[in-house]
C-alpha cells in the first residue's frame, strides 16, 4: 500500500507573508495555501488548492488543527504560540506546527516535533528554502536515538508506559549507558549521517545484557515479555515490536 501524502497547510495573513507562502507553495504542489480573504484574489496562478479565510485567523484554528498534519505559518512565532495555545491536546493528537521567518532564513518547529513529524518537515522545508531548520528537541540536537518514534518508518510499534518513554529518553540524551537489544526486525534503523553515540551498546539477545551496567534497555523483539521482567526493570525498559516478516 502506498502511504498517503501528509496534509500540508501554508498559512499567511500579511502581504509579505502571503508572497513568501505562495513562493513556497510552488515547490509543494500538494500543499494547501491558506490566506486571508483579502489576499486570495491577488495570488499568482498555482497548482495548489487555495483556502480563503474570512475574518480573524484565530477563528479558524480549530479547523486547521483537524484538517492538516503539518501547518506552516508565515507569521511571527509569538503570534503562533498564542493562536495555537487554546487548541493543544497531546503530542499524539496535535499536528506539526512550524514557523518560517519573514526573510525565509529559518524554519522553526513549534509543536509535535517528533510524533507529529514537525522536525523532519522543518528539515525538508529548509532544503527547499535554502534555510536553516532550528531544532530544539534534545535527541535531534544531540543526534541520538529518538526513543518515542524509533523505527516508525520501518513499521515498529513502541510498547511501554509513557513514563518509561520519558525516563528512558532522558537517560539517552544524558548520555548514560544504554543497552540496545535487537532480536528481530530490519537493521537499518539508524538513519543519521553521524555514528551511533558511544553510550548506546548493541546486543543480539537480551540474555547477553548485564542489567546492572545499563541505565535503560531498548529491546526490539517479538517475544512475549514476562510481567515480572517489566516490574524488575521498572521505568528502564522500552520495547519495540517490528512487523512480521513477509
Amino acid at each position: 500500500m502506498t502511504a498517503s501524502l501528509p496534509r500540508i497547510a501554508l498559512v499567511a495573513i500579511t502581504k509579505h507573508g502571503v508572497a513568501q507562502a505562495a513562493k513556497l507553495a510552488g515547490q509543494i504542489p500538494e500543499a494547501h495555501l491558506v490566506v486571508s480573504e483579502k489576499f486570495a484574489a491577488g495570488l499568482p496562478a498555482l497548482m495548489n488548492t487555495v483556502r480563503s479565510l474570512p475574518g480573524a485567523l484565530s477563528s479558524h484554528m480549530g479547523s486547521l488543527f483537524s484538517d492538516y498534519d503539518q501547518i506552516v505559518f508565515s507569521v511571527s512565532l509569538g503570534a503562533v504560540v498564542r493562536l495555537i495555545a487554546p487548541h493543544l491536546k497531546s503530542k499524539e493528537e496535535d499536528p506539526g506546527v512550524l514557523v518560517v521567518d519573514d526573510a525565509g532564513r529559518y524554519v522553526i518547529p513549534v509543536l509535535s516535533g517528533h510524533v507529529g513529524g514537525a522536525n523532519a518537515y522543518a528539515e525538508h522545508l529548509a532544503k527547499l528554502l535554502e534555510a536553516e531548520a532550528v531544532l530544539t528537541t534534545a535527541s535531534d540536537v544531540g543526534k541520538t536515538i529518538p526513543v518515542d518514534i524509533l523505527g516508525r518508518e520501518l513499521g515498529w510499534q513502541v510498547e511501554a508506559p509513557k513514563l518509561n518513554i520519558t525516563r528512558v529518553s532522558a537517560h539517552v540524551v544524558n548520555e548514560e549507558p544504554i543497552a540496545f537489544v535487537q532480536e528481530s526486525g530490519a537493521r537499518n534503523w539508524w538513519t543519521r549521517p553521524t555514528p551511533l553515540p558511544a553510550n548506546i551498546h548493541l546486543f543480539d539477545h537480551f540474555e547477553e545484557v548485564d542489567l546492572e551496567r545499563y541505565r535503560a534497555v531498548l529491546w526490539v523483539t517479538r517475544r512475549d515479555i514476562d510481567p515480572a521482567l517489566w516490574e524488575r526493570l521498572a521505568e528502564r525498559l522500552v520495547v519495540y515490536r517490528p512487523p512480521q516478516e513477509a
